[in-house]
């Protein structure tokens, strides 16, 4: 098992679809990393404060044999305020994060089989909120830079093994599981792109590392470097290249590879190429925010 149960992702917001009166219903989604529970409920749109979430957290939380989360996830910042007063007062700690890989798959499910299909579905119903504007890779700290680094790519099978050692505290990372969170089917011999950075100093640096929440590496052709995205909207500017035509070559069919695999790819930091192990490593995943 990839997933982390012990960390739960939430969504509450309103959604496309309109109540007798014309007014957008508001809804609740609660799951668990590997979506083994999933939550849903609709809430009148005078229920949207911190005392009712908290009350809902409660009881969803007791369904569940009573034993809290270790964090829960959200991505929507518009609605931190809310989001985080009610899990403060539930003494949970609230991470607003792009990783919400479960619930964002489980939103794109049900656009199709629960939203569309309702006969109050209006697609021009948006949540309302303006868009979020897209950040500009700031630099990055030289403590949180390697002293080398390389595309590469990995079967899943050996990926997976690796892994092995972040699930068992061995190594820094955070990782995910991509067919019990994204419904992602994967075999054993699919190869996986990622990004291996060198550093003399890899264990340090995977420590500070693990201190961002990591979703997604881009090459970002015209400033010549990779862009780590981190947060909700925070870029940083990562690793950086030589502008050649062979460099830019070789961004272009990395990038390819990662949607040819659904946008999955990896972060690794080890002391050397010839290293057995890696002293962090990351599961990524680039995709686009939900559509509702």
């Amino acid at each position: 098992v990839l997933g982390d149960d012990t960390v739960w992702e939430l969504d509450f917001c309103s959604r496309p679809l309109l109540d007798e009166r014309g007014k957008k219903r508001w809804e609740l989604l609660v799951c668990n990393s590997s979506r083994t529970f999933e939550h849903s409920e609709f809430l009148p749109n005078n229920k949207i404060n911190s005392v009712v979430l908290k009350e809902r957290l409660e009881q969803v939380i007791e369904a569940q044999g009573g034993k809290k989360p270790r964090k829960v996830l959200y991505f929507r910042t518009q609605l931190q305020t809310i989001v985080t007063r009610a899990l403060d007062e539930l003494q949970i700690k609230g991470v607003a994060s792009k990783r919400c890989f479960s619930i964002m798959s489980w939103l794109d499910e049900r656009l199709e089989n629960v939203y569309k299909p309702d006969p109050g579905y209006d697609e021009k119903a948006t949540a309302g909120f303006a868009p979020v504007q897209d950040a500009i890779p700031k630099e990055l700290s030289d403590a949180l830079r390697g002293e080398q680094w390389l595309f590469v790519q990995m079967d899943w099978a050996s990926l997976k093994e690796e892994m092995k050692d972040v699930l068992d505290g061995k190594a820094f990372g955070e990782i995910f599981d991509p067919e019990a969170q994204c419904r992602m089917q994967i075999t054993d011999d699919t190869l996986i792109p990622g990004v291996a950075i060198f550093s003399r100093r890899a264990n340090p640096l995977s420590g500070w590392t693990a201190s961002l929440d990591l979703s997604n590496l881009k090459p970002d052709k015209k400033r010549a470097c990779l862009v780590l995205e981190t947060g909700v909207n925070n870029k940083w500017k990562y690793a950086a290249f030589e502008k050649t035509a062979e460099n830019l070559e070789e961004a272009a069919a990395w990038e390819a590879a990662k949607e040819e695999v659904g946008g999955i790819h990896f972060l690794a930091i080890q002391d050397d190429p010839d290293a057995e192990t890696c002293a962090g490593l990351w599961l990524l995943l680039d995709r686009p925010l939900p559509q509702v």
